[in-house]
Formats: structure tokens, sequence, C-alpha cells
């Protein structure tokens, strides 16, 4: 997971805790996941143009390894996303 560690190292993904989700640009984090090897499977995006909103789901699959990655986000086109991250089934959290 280097590309998406990185974007945690860098500042351009944040953990909000009370929220238990990342703040980041999910376009970031959905580039992140493909670089870490995840080809995607399903990506939908839902637009809501009167309250200036982005909701959407990405999963990809390591061939590799057999793993799966989703990632589901909410917000708008003012501020960074909510993201929520899962590995195998697993919230990715920061450590």
């Amino acid at each position: 997971m280097d590309s998406l560690n990185e974007l945690r190292v860098t500042g351009k993904m944040r953990w909000l805790g009370a929220a238990d989700a990342w703040l980041a640009e999910a376009d970031e984090v959905v580039r992140a996941l493909a670089s870490d090897g995840f080809e995607e499977c399903k990506h939908e995006e839902a637009r809501d143009r009167r309250h200036r909103s982005r909701h959407g789901v990405w999963q990809g699959l390591n061939h590799a390894t057999g793993g799966v990655a989703s990632a589901v986000w909410v917000g708008s086109d003012y501020r960074d996303q909510l993201v929520f991250i899962d590995i195998d089934g697993e919230p990715v959290r920061d450590s």
C-alpha cells in the first residue's frame, strides 16, 4: 500500500476519527489503490448539482493476491470528501 500510505504521509489523506473516515480527494485515493495493484471492477458516482454534492463507490481486485479494495465517499464540491476505505473487508484506519 505504498501509494495509499504516501497520501497519508504527505497530508493529502487525513484521518478524521469522529467520522471513522479519511478526509481526502476520492480520485486521489482511487488512483493510489490502482497504483498499489488493484484493478477497477466497479466505479459508480452520483452528483447532486443543487446541493453540489458528490458521492460514489469504487472496488478493485488485485489479481496477484486475490485481495479486494473498496472506497466509498461522500462530500461536496467545496471540500475534500469523507472516504471510507476497506481492504479485504477490513477498514483502513490511521495507525
